[in-house]
């Protein structure tokens, strides 16, 4: 699974200056070309990806720190854990993410995580835990990376083409003999 291309960028970026943010924000539709959605499917493991749009609203959450809210659409080929036939599935996944400078990002990390380390009932502690917010790198955010991230999590990892049904091989013959049955005849025998 390639997460980057040869230049180290993901297959689908779309970096966003945080200084072209006004205070109204950013209401913005992007789309996948034909060779960023092939790199997507190698990516994901899939047979293709047909479609891919991001609508997403970035707003400014005081001086330094943005918040993207949207979603992801997809029409995406798999293949079908039951038939192993191909089928297209829908993927609509909703995603918000708060960004802030990478050092402030790194502490919030840190601190959750020592939290975390910290806590008697770990599990419990990850799930009560808010994300702590992701990097801004050099004064950008990356759109299409943040999209590509919410694709992947909304891909079923065993999708099944619909009307699809698992039947055993070998047809029940109803209650199993016991092993001791055999016993039993042998001894009569």
């Amino acid at each position: 699974m390639r997460a980057h291309d040869d230049t180290g960028r993901p297959p689908f970026s779309r970096p966003l200056a945080v200084e072209s943010v006004g205070e109204n924000g950013l209401r913005l539709v992007l789309e996948a070309s034909e060779e960023e959605r092939s790199a997507l499917a190698e990516q994901d493991g899939l047979l293709g990806i047909s479609a891919l749009t991001v609508e997403a609203e970035v707003t400014r959450r005081g001086r330094d720190r943005l918040r993207v809210k949207g979603r992801v659409r997809a029409v995406v080929a798999q293949t079908c854990v039951v038939t192993l036939e191909a089928f297209d599935s829908s993927i609509d996944e909703p995603f918000e993410v708060e960004y802030a400078p990478e050092a402030e990002a790194e502490a919030e990390y840190a601190r959750a995580m020592a939290e975390i380390e910290a806590a008697q009932d770990k599990a419990g502690a990850l799930a009560a835990q808010p994300d702590p917010p992701d990097p801004i790198v050099n004064g950008k955010i990356d759109l299409g990376a943040l999209a590509a991230e919410f694709l992947a999590l909304g891909l079923d990892p065993y999708p099944r083409k619909p009307g699809a049904e698992f039947s055993p091989l070998i047809e029940d013959a109803g209650e199993k003999p016991s092993p001791f049955a055999a016993l039993s005849k042998l001894k009569k025998d």
